[in-house]
Order: structure tokens, then C-alpha cells, then sequence
């Protein structure tokens, strides 16, 4: 009998006879069986080695240990997992670059790919294949790190992607997809890289659940894709945040943008897009919130905007956008525009600046509600006035503007604030 100090057997074994103990290891053993193992002390001590022998199909597992191999080309369909302490160090060169489908990279430590102004090195390079994952590997140090080109069906998740370099003309992106379908972008931590995330030419993705922080450029940047999703990631601290161009049925949900803080820094830009939803989102601390530039036929619902400089920037050129249900809270400015007319329409949001009344008390203000300030009017025209911000003269103009508008848009209002914000 096996037994610890109480008497009553250690957990993972009681009970247990030495019989079933050993079908227990045989069982594990065969877990192994056929798989090519790679050790430093083995056989196969090469990871290049271990693929020339891999058939199509096969299984590489990598013990721990520092393996420096220069590119290794996966051009039949394997998948390689790394034991804990596991790493591949290309010493500059690309590591991975694969030609084959159904390629399985796990749980692999990648490090040392250098910068290159002349080929985009990857960590791991996906180049016209269908239905490649890339999971739960740790890449350090890389130029650009895990690139999709022309990839139909794949899935990058759980990798944690840390990059080094300080000057943007010296990073490449953490994760880059170009002319790809149906990818699935989920649980990544990315960071220290020109943009975290980037998309160009990108059809019917779903990018859930990553974390893009302190990235030189964006945290997430696409162009030309249509029909994605993003939906509960979080962007914080990267030098512009997040910028979604030229793209159409685009649906953001739940994400949280974060301390985006500069002098051309925003949460969330919108230029050129169309038929799109913001919904659900927390725009926090960041200079503007959201900023909307030829962005038609937009439903901006359900969003926070807490604490920006300005939390919601839509200029003139975006049209039949629905700004409803949002909650404006602390915000330097509310509602910037530079045009007296407005083509979108405000309902049901809540202001902290609203001072109204409910007569009814259904919940909703009697009178409208004009969120677009004299002051930042004047400033949207003369940037250095907002050494004025709180001055008591800005108040007074914001008060002769409420009561007789002159300046401000006045077709821009809230027709039906709410007196309380949402839960």
C-alpha cells in the first residue's frame, strides 16, 4: 500500500497498484511513440535534423535546452511542441518560415531575429497555407513576430510577443496578417513593437481577447479588411492607439482602449469606413477617445468615455453615423465637430455636464442637450487657447453660448439624455 504520513495514501497514487502504475507510464510513453524527440543529449539534437526526418504528419517534441539553427523551412505538415525551456535562436536569420499546411507550432521560445530593411524576418512566417496555428509560443526580441502571407483558415493564440526596439523605422509587427481569410487572432499578449496587430487585406477575421500595450505605432492598425471582428481586447499605451481605415462591416465590441496619450494620439480612429458598429466599449484616459473621419453609417452605442481630453471627435465628412446610450463622464470635451451642421444622430446618452430636469421622471431630460462647447469650438481653431481651460472666462462663454447659439453646431443635440449612466 502505498501511504504518506497520515496513512492515507498520497493523492495522485492511492490506491493504486504498481500494475496500473506502470499502464499508466507505458500509456504515456506511447503518447511519445512515433513522435521524433529532440534533445540536446539525444539522438536527433537538431531541430533541422528532426524535420528532414519528420514524414508528412509527423509530431516533433523539443526538450529543453538552446537550439541555434538558422531558418528552419517547414515545407510538409508536422507539429512541433517545446517542453518548458525550450528555445530557438536563428542568431538574426528568420526562424520559421513554413510552406506547408496544417503546420502546428507549440509552446516554443523564439529569440534573436534581427532587424532587416530589406526582407521582413519573422519569428514565424506562414506563406500561402491553409489552416496553420501558431500557439502558446513566447517570441523575444523578434523584428517582426508572427506574419501571415496569403494564409486562409489559420490560428494564432496564447503567444506572448515581446519586442525591444525603441524607433519605429526599426520594428516590424508583432503580428502581421496580409491578404488572409478567416483568421483567428485570440489570448496574445503583444508589445514593444510599431504596431501590434496589423491587417491589410484582411477578410472575415476574428481578433478576441489580446493584450497590445506600449507598441511604438498602433496597437491595432488595418486597412482594406472587411468583415471583421474585434471584440474584449485591450489597447493601452501605444503611440496612436488603434487606427481601422478604409474598411467596411466592421464590428468592434467590448474592447478597452486605454492611456493613449500624444499630441496625435487617440483610443480609436475611423477614417473611410463604412456600415460599421462601436458597441460596448471603454474609452479611458486617452487625448481623444474616438475620432471619426469620412466614417458613414456608424452605430456608436453602449460606449464609456471616461476621462479623455476629448472623447469624441466627428467631424463633418462622417455622415449618418448614431451616437446612442454612450456615457460621457469627466471628459475635457465631450463632442468636437468642425461644422455647424451635423448629418448623425445623438439620443439617449448620458452627459455629466447636463444640468436639465426630469419633470416627468421617466429618467430622460425634458430639454435637449447641445454637448459641443463654445471653448472647444474656439480651440478646435486655435489650439494654444486651451491654456484657458479653466479659467471662470471659458465657463461664462459656454453659458452665453447655451443660452443663444451663435457659433456651435445647434442641430447637434440630444434630443433624450439620460440622467443616469449606464450600469
Amino acid at each position: 500500500m502505498v501511504g504518506g504520513p497520515d496513512g492515507r495514501g498520497d493523492a495522485a497514487t492511492a490506491g493504486r497498484s504498481p500494475v496500473i502504475l506502470e499502464v499508466a507510464a507505458a500509456l504515456a510513453a506511447a503518447g511519445q511513440a512515433g513522435a521524433i524527440i529532440v534533445s540536446p543529449d539525444g539522438p536527433t539534437r537538431s531541430l533541422t535534423a528532426a524535420v528532414a526526418r519528420a514524414p508528412a504528419g509527423g509530431r516533433i517534441v523539443v526538450r529543453p535546452g538552446v537550439y541555434r539553427e538558422s531558418t528552419i523551412v517547414l515545407s510538409r505538415p508536422v507539429t512541433i511542441e517545446g517542453d518548458a525551456g525550450a528555445v530557438v535562436d536563428p542568431g538574426g536569420a528568420a526562424a520559421f518560415v513554413v510552406t506547408a499546411d496544417s503546420v502546428h507550432l507549440r509552446g516554443l521560445t523564439i529569440r534573436n531575429v534581427a532587424v532587416s530593411f530589406i526582407e521582413d524576418r519573422a519569428a514565424i512566417r506562414f506563406d500561402a497555407v491553409v489552416g496553420c496555428e501558431a500557439t502558446g509560443n513566447r517570441l523575444e526580441g523578434t523584428f517582426f513576430g508572427i506574419y501571415l502571407a496569403a494564409v486562409r483558415g489559420c490560428r494564432v493564440a496564447d503567444n506572448v510577443v515581446l519586442g525591444t526596439t525603441t524607433r519605429e523605422s526599426h520594428a516590424g509587427n508583432a503580428i502581421h496578417a496580409w491578404h488572409s481569410r478567416g483568421l483567428t487572432i485570440e489570448g496574445n499578449l503583444v508589445e514593444g513593437h510599431r504596431d501590434g496587430i496589423y491587417f491589410e487585406f484582411v477578410t472575415d477575421a476574428h481578433v478576441r481577447n489580446n493584450e497590445s500595450r506600449n507598441n511604438g505605432r498602433y496597437g491595432l492598425h488595418f486597412m482594406f479588411s472587411d468583415s471583421c471582428e474585434y471584440v474584449g481586447n485591450l489597447f493601452r499605451s501605444n503611440g496612436a492607439g488603434v487606427a481601422v481605415m478604409y474598411s467596411k462591416h466592421v464590428a468592434m465590441r467590448e474592447n478597452r482602449f486605454e492611456e493613449n496619450w500624444g499630441s496625435a494620439a487617440f483610443g480609436l480612429l475611423l477614417k473611410d469606413i463604412g456600415d460599421s458598429r462601436i458597441e460596448h466599449n471603454r474609452f479611458i484616459g486617452n487625448t481623444v477617445g474616438l475620432y471619426a473621419e469620412s466614417a458613414d453609417r456608424i452605430m456608436i452605442s453602449g460606449n464609456q468615455f471616461v476621462r479623455n481630453g476629448w472623447a469624441l471627435k466627428l467631424l463633418s465628412n462622417a455622415v449618418a453615423d448614431t451616437v446612442v446610450r454612450n456615457d460621457f463622464i469627466g471628459n475635457g470635451f465631450d463632442v468636437v465637430t468642425n461644422s455647424r451642421r451635423n448629418a448623425g444622430v445623438f439620443m439617449e446618452n448620458y452627459w455629466d455636464r447636463y444640468r436639465g430636469y426630469d419633470l416627468d421622471r421617466d429618467g430622460y431630460g425634458d430639454v435637449p442637450y447641445r454637448p459641443v462647447r463654445l471653448f472647444a469650438w474656439l480651440v478646435q481653431r486655435y489650439q494654444p487657447a486651451l491654456i484657458l481651460m479653466r479659467s471662470p472666462f471659458v465657463d461664462l462663454l459656454d453659458a452665453a453660448e447655451r443660452v443663444a447659439p451663435v457659433l456651435t453646431p445647434e442641430a447637434l443635440a440630444d434630443v433624450r439624455p439620460r440622467l443616469e449612466a449606464l450600469p
